[in-house]
């Protein structure tokens, strides 16, 4: 077990509220096999995209699938069911075949194979669940819709929805970076889907505020977002070896560039912009599920004062590790350090 430091778990802010999803918001329900033709069901996929795009809909169709012989050789699920759009929108992969299933959720500018060093060590005992957010370099930009994504909330429909399409009961959530807040949104919606989260690189708001440090003046801020817009290719070669906490001839820093180069620039300044300006602090009190902090002793976008601040303000129990390690992506820059540290907060809980 894990021993939980003592802490008050006060509100911090005005209380935010959370509007669960519409009936457009909810994905339709699995039409039967063999039930339209092989041109209706292209034709009923592109105006899903379509409604998709509009921000009608979440992720999520029926249809028949395909059985893949790749993927049974690497050890992913071949359900009878296909799971369309949604499976195709988020690059959806299921691993192993363990009881408990296991979430990996990618942060900006990377994509699930961030993953890489920890999933080797979780198929064996757990199901993994990997995707893509939209709006990642290796979704299909037409999927992204500007409206629906310009708040956190839109991020954690889709992560319900998938959860809904997988009909997983309950899983164990790790997030990095923006992935732990929008985990938390939807852990505050549906709290009975998360047995616990694991926040990596966490923060409710990187602003800096009154009474709190988040690393960034808006000045600051406004900074990044012109070197996004004026060269993005230039803006990427600085801010990748900072995040990573590395030089260019880094095999993180590459990879790291790479999944960043890979988005669309316009998408990417547009998350960007929703991430950056975000503010979740006043509905961390509303947080239940067990959380793990887990933060890098130095990173350039969280400050380790920040984990400290979420361990304080959740509503729910909650423990904070910080490690030997740098950067905003230790997972792939210190997988020596880190894989060791995810793997026993995954296997133990909170003591209380």
């Amino acid at each position: 077990m894990l021993t939980a430091g003592e802490g008050p778990h006060a509100t911090c802010g005005r209380q935010t509220t959370l509007t669960p999803p519409s009936s457009h918001d909810r994905p339709p329900r699995k039409k039967k096999k063999n039930e339209e033709k092989e041109e209706e069901e292209d034709e009923e996929s592109g105006g899903r995209r379509k409604e998709i795009k509009e921000g009608k809909i979440l992720p999520g169709s029926g249809g028949e699938r395909k059985k893949d012989p790749q993927a049974a050789e690497n050890g992913e699920e071949q359900p009878e069911e296909r799971m369309g759009i949604v499976e195709e929108a988020h690059n959806l992969r299921i691993l192993g075949s363990g009881h408990r299933t296991i979430v990996l959720a990618h942060g900006f500018g990377t994509d699930q194979s961030v993953w890489k060093h920890l999933v080797p060590h979780l198929v064996e005992e757990y199901r993994v669940v990997l995707f893509d957010n939209i709006g990642a370099g290796s979704t299909n930009p037409d999927y992204f819709d500007f409206d629906r994504y310009s708040t956190l909330e839109g991020y954690a429909y889709d992560l319900l929805a998938i959860l809904e399409e997988l009909q997983i009961p309950s899983c164990v959530f790790v997030g990095h970076s923006v992935s732990a807040v929008i985990g938390a949104i939807a852990s505050i919606l549906r709290p009975e889907l998360f047995s616990k989260l694991l926040f990596i690189s966490a923060s409710p708001r990187y602003l800096n505020d009154v009474d709190y440090y988040g690393g960034f003046d808006q000045d600051e801020l406004d900074q990044l977002f012109n070197a996004m817009h004026g060269n993005f290719k230039a803006w990427v070669s600085g801010f990748a070896p900072l995040a990573v906490g590395g030089d260019m001839d880094s095999v993180a820093v590459q990879e790291f560039s790479r999944t960043l180069f890979n988005i669309r620039p316009d998408i990417a300044l547009s998350v960007a912009r929703t991430i950056f300006q975000s503010d979740v602090r006043p509905i961390l009190s509303r947080v239940t599920v067990p959380c793990h902090i887990i933060q890098s002793t130095k990173d350039l976008a969280v400050p380790v004062a920040v984990s400290e601040y979420l361990h304080t303000h959740l509503g729910g129990d909650s423990i904070v590790e910080v490690m030997p390690s740098d950067g905003h992506l230790p997972q792939l820059s210190c997988p020596e350090i880190v894989i060791p540290v995810l793997l026993r907060h995954i296997h133990h809980d909170i003591a209380t």
